[in-house]
């Protein structure tokens, strides 16, 4: 069992004292599989590295199956650390050595002897489904397949506390389900798994418990959680206003209807609303409204309403007449252009000199003349004519001939 007893964990710097830790107490049960969530800078990791002692708290304390190890000597930090297996996001494998190696040399630390590692080695790769895998190097395999190998090495010695700090963070969402499988199976085989993340699909889907740290301070710890707790509907709190001089809706004031009364309602009121400079109103004022009033007897509004109507009506005849005589006068001018346009088409034709006339006279003669020369000529050098008149004769004779018969 991990337990945490109100324990507090301060870093100084420079630019101020940071509370990563400030008394969370908690209990873990052996066996149990349970996130730490929260923002970053929230503590998680400090939490996580003080169950694997790379941190000491400096006040309360932190203890594995009832032994206290926040101020264990550090010589005996390995020996603790035999049963706690490690996951980190980065890794942490050592390039120069294949697969098989760097599973191997997790458990030569630890003190296995050596004709049991090779068979423990095989067993962890096939646990990870990368037995294949066994003598490539860590840059020849992806980011899920170099997370497999680190959980392989971490189950070397058959921890009963795995601790993983962000698994899945350099991961694609299948992969990340892929490791958290593998997680899930090693716990069931009775190891305790503790993951810090921030994968809010994974912690809902598993529904494992849940500790939430915000500010160094544990907000939550719930069983069987989710990554955010669900929303619920909070009471609606009115807010406190200050006396403003209106209300909206109802008054506070009144609690029935029949101790509001102002007689607004009455059908004898007669009361009359004072106006003053300072009054507010929409549109004009009354004050202005009544100065610009001005009394008119109503005879005098009468003339004034049958003399407006006359003039109307004048000025209703003025505009018909004009309109008249504009029309008139387009008309009349509309007459005189066209008189115009007839009479200078009858000078252009009677103008043209007797000379000029004679002139195109003679040059048609000449020019029929030439052309009755031209077929005959074109007559006399063509003989076919000749043969097509003699053709056309007999086939008169021949149906003259026919009709006879």
């Amino acid at each position: 069992m991990i337990s945490f007893s109100d324990v507090h964990k301060t870093y100084i710097s420079k630019s101020g004292d940071v509370e990563a830790l400030r008394g969370i107490s908690f209990d873990i049960e052996d066996g149990e599989f349970v996130f730490i969530i929260g923002k970053s800078g929230s503590g998680k990791s400090t939490l996580m590295k003080c169950i694997t002692c790379e941190e000491t708290p400096d006040e309360g304390e932190v203890a594995i199956d009832g032994f206290v190890i926040s101020d264990m000597s550090r010589a005996l930090v390995p020996v603790l650390r035999r049963h706690i297996g490690m996951v980190y996001q980065d890794f942490r494998l050592i390039e120069s050595k294949t697969v098989s190696e760097n599973i191997a040399f997790a458990g030569e630390i630890v003190g296995i002897p050596k004709k049991n590692l090779n068979q423990i080695v095989q067993f962890m790769l096939n646990l990870v489904g990368l037995k294949d895998k066994a003598d490539s190097y860590p840059k020849e395999l992806s980011g899920g397949e170099q997370q497999r190998i680190a959980i392989a090495r971490a189950m070397v010695n058959n921890p009963k506390i795995m601790v993983a700090d962000e698994p899945t963070g350099n991961l694609d969402p299948e992969t990340s389900e892929n490791i958290m499988a593998i997680l899930q199976e090693i716990n069931r085989g009775g190891t305790t798994v503790v993951v810090c993340t921030h994968d809010s699909n994974l912690v809902d889907r598993m529904k494992k418990r849940v500790i939430e740290i915000d500010s160094g301070l544990i907000v939550r710890d719930k069983k069987d959680s989710k990554y955010s707790e669900e929303d619920t509907p909070k009471p609606v709190v009115a807010p406190v206003v200050d006396n403003l001089g209106f209300t909206f809706g109802d008054d506070p004031s009144f609690a029935h209807d029949r101790d509001y009364s102002d007689s607004f309602d009455d059908e004898e009121f007669e009361q009359e609303i004072p106006v003053s400079e300072s009054s507010f109103f929409f549109g004009d004022s009354p004050a202005v409204a009544e100065q610009d009033q001005v009394e008119i007897p109503e005879e005098e509004e009468v003339e004034v309403a049958s003399a407006e109507v006359v003039d109307d009506e004048e000025n209703l005849v003025e505009e018909v007449a004009e309109e008249n005589f504009i029309n008139a006068e387009v008309t009349a001018t509309e007459e005189v252009a066209e008189d115009v346009l007839s009479v200078s088409a009858e000078e252009n034709t009677t103008d043209l000199p007797e000379e000029a006339t004679e002139v195109a006279s003679e040059e048609d003669e000449v020019k029929e003349s030439t052309e009755d020369k031209e077929d005959i000529k074109d007559i006399e050098d063509d003989d076919s004519w000749l043969e097509e008149i003699r053709l056309e004769d007999s086939d008169i004779d021949l149906d003259i001939q026919e009709d006879d018969e």
